[in-house]
Formats: structure tokens, sequence, C-alpha cells
């Protein structure tokens, strides 16, 4: 199997890339600098050149807040662009896998009480910022396309590599006594390393379709500080907030929790409590 990826100088990217060279995966990559997906010819020639087997799209734009007053460079990178890879994907017989986002759900989903499982692969969809719409315009195109298609919507994603929650108040730890953190908003984290690894392990059984990739469990964002800094050792006051407390451009949905019921259900796929998945995670920071 010989993949290509986009956007290989991103979180997500850069992870991929450390897993075909542990695991002697051949691919070629590049970074969104490299090759900007917005222009399909270059996209194209690139294909034909590389003659992968799968395309492994890891670019996106992905800055929340910034989204809500560039909606239409959401909508260029992470929609138009995307249909464009399909038709790409389809003329020379490749497979597309793509992340999506929680984001594209409205995070209404009942309450975490009686919804403890979170939004399925199949639920309505209905985003409440531009760069979840932007998001969900991918995914339609996707779906519509007729290509061979990997869709995977990841929530809270952290890994080793960029910037990430995790990551953010390992900062702030170090650099505070006392923080406030949003305890309102219930998901669960995606850590890269098994994003990449349940990913691969799809491809292997040759899987298409939709599916979720996130964690056993759930928390909110106050919870899973909380727990950086217990595993961490750092002593840190943590103050739970309201969202209305830490107002944002972008508004996010108050529920996200992706459930996981469906991809557990593949043969080879661990799915990983997120208090372990951050454990795992810490040891490579």
């Amino acid at each position: 199997m010989k993949l290509l990826i986009t956007g290989a100088g991103g979180q997500l990217g850069k992870e991929w890339i450390d897993f075909c060279k542990d695991h002697s995966v051949s691919y070629n990559s590049f970074s969104s600098n490299e090759l900007d997906i917005t222009d399909e010819d270059k996209v194209a020639k690139v294909i034909a050149d590389v003659a992968p087997d799968v395309l492994i799209n890891c670019a996106a734009y992905t800055k929340v807040d910034e989204a809500e007053d560039n909606k239409q460079t959401a909508l260029k990178i992470n929609a138009e662009s995307v249909k464009k890879l399909t038709n790409i994907c389809n003329r020379n017989n490749v497979k597309l896998v793509h992340y999506s986002t929680d984001y594209v759900f409205a995070g209404n989903k009942s309450d975490k009480e009686n919804s403890p499982e979170g939004y399925k692969e199949e639920d309505s969809t209905d985003p409440v910022n531009a760069y979840g719409h932007s998001k969900l315009k991918g995914e339609e195109a996707i779906k519509d396309s007729g290509c061979k298609f990997l869709l995977l919507r990841v929530s809270w994603l952290c890994g080793q590599y960029g910037h990430n929650f995790v990551k953010t108040m390992l900062r702030l730890g170090a650099e505070r006594n006392e923080l406030n953190v949003v305890n309102d908003q219930f998901g669960s984290p995606t850590f890269a390393d098994q994003v990449v690894e349940q990913t691969f392990e799809l491809l292997q059984q040759n899987k298409i379709g939709t599916y979720h990739l996130s964690s056993g469990g759930m928390t909110t964002w106050f919870d899973f500080s909380k727990e950086i800094f217990k595993q961490k050792g750092i002593n840190v006051k943590v103050n739970p907030v309201s969202s209305a407390d830490f107002p944002t451009k972008a508004k996010r949905p108050f529920f996200s929790k992706l459930s996981t019921q469906k991809i557990s259900n593949v043969d080879g796929i661990l799915i990983l409590d997120w208090k372990a998945g951050l454990q795992r995670l810490l040891k490579q920071l």
C-alpha cells in the first residue's frame, strides 16, 4: 500500500510520517506549503506522478474563531478543494482518507446522562459555527462523489505535534499558579497517534464509509485540564467556569462526544479510555 499524505506539516500529518517510518509503509508527503490542495492542477500532477493507492488528506483550515471572519477561505480549503480531491481520486482510482470533526454536530444531543455514548455516525448534522459548516460541506462533497473513501471524524484532537489543549495547559501550568477552564462543554479527546493507528487498520481491512475516532469515556475541558496536571504532577489551582465567562468569536457545541461503538466493532481496533490515551501522549512530550 502506497500513501500520499497532504498537510504533512500539521499535527496529524507529522504523526502519519512517524508511523510510516516506524512501520516501513511506503509514502510520499507534502506540507501545505509544498502542495496547496486548492491548486487542482498541481494536485492532479502529483497524484499522477506518485501513483498512490491512498490519499491521506490532513490539510484543512482549522482556525475555528478566525473562520467566522474568513468563511470563504474556510469553505475553499475544507469544502471546494475536497470536492476537487474526490474528482482526482476518482480519475486515478485512489482511495481518499479525509478527516472531519465533531463540530459538524449542533452539540445539543439530549444530555450527557441520557446520551453517554455520544453522536453516532448517522446522526443528523447541524453545525453551530462557520468552521463546522465548512467541514460539513466537505463531507457532503465526498459522499456525493462516488469515490472510494474513509471519512473519519475526530474531536478535541491532541498529539505531540502542533498546537493543542494538552500542550497549552502544560505551558500555562508552568507559567501560572491559577487557571480558569470551561466546565460546561462535554466531549472526549482524540489522540493523534491512535487516529493514525486506527486509520491504518481500517485501510488494511479495506473498510470504506464514515467512522468516528475518539477515546472511551467523557469529560469536560476543566476535568481534562485537572487530569493533565495530576498526571504530570504540576501544582496549579484550576477553577471551573462557564462558556459565558470565556467568550469566543465562534460558538462551540456544548456536547460533542463522538460514539466509538462502530469503530470498536472492527477487529484489531482498541479504544483506550481518554485518561490512558493522555498518559501515553504525556510520555511522548
